[in-house]
């Protein structure tokens, strides 16, 4: 498994005789960054860190990032704990995403991509060996079901 320096261990784990995934969800802090989108470009940042790119003009990164770091005298930069989430090995993230994503998923890695999963807003990191799946802390709940298979 790949480490990505995330506060987010791998807990998920496949039961191949029901075919469905569970998982411990964890948290996952992070810096929430409003800027231009050429302040993004530049931005130079430590190479295990994740860059989801949520807008042209905003982004989550994995990391602690100073205000100052930015290229933009207007940006807002934050600390954000929001999301939640879980990585799972490719076969069973695609599983999972097959039976419960409507739209095309990205063929490239790494690649994000983000958009309504099991009827969640869930925002997808794809590694080359295993998917972090993350939504809002407030569905954490919600992604557990769905992921057990009980909804």
């Amino acid at each position: 498994m790949r480490n990505h320096q995330l506060p987010l261990p791998y807990f998920a784990r496949f039961d191949r005789e029901n075919q469905i995934m569970t998982s411990n969800l964890q948290r996952i802090s992070g810096t929430r960054i409003v800027a231009t989108p050429a302040a993004l470009d530049r931005l130079t940042l430590p190479a295990d860190a994740l860059v989801m790119r949520f807008a042209a003009d905003e982004a989550f990164v994995t990391a602690n990032v100073a205000a100052d770091a930015i290229a933009d005298p207007y940006a807002i930069v934050v600390a954000d704990s929001g999301f939640v989430g879980t990585w799972a090995k490719n076969e069973q993230a695609l599983d999972f995403l097959q039976r419960t994503c409507e739209w095309r998923l990205p063929a490239q890695r790494p690649a994000f991509a983000q958009g309504m999963v099991a009827g969640l807003p869930m925002k997808l990191w794809f590694a080359e060996d295993e998917v972090l799946l993350m939504v809002a802390a407030p569905y954490a709940s919600d992604l557990l079901e769905r992921m057990d298979g009980s909804h």
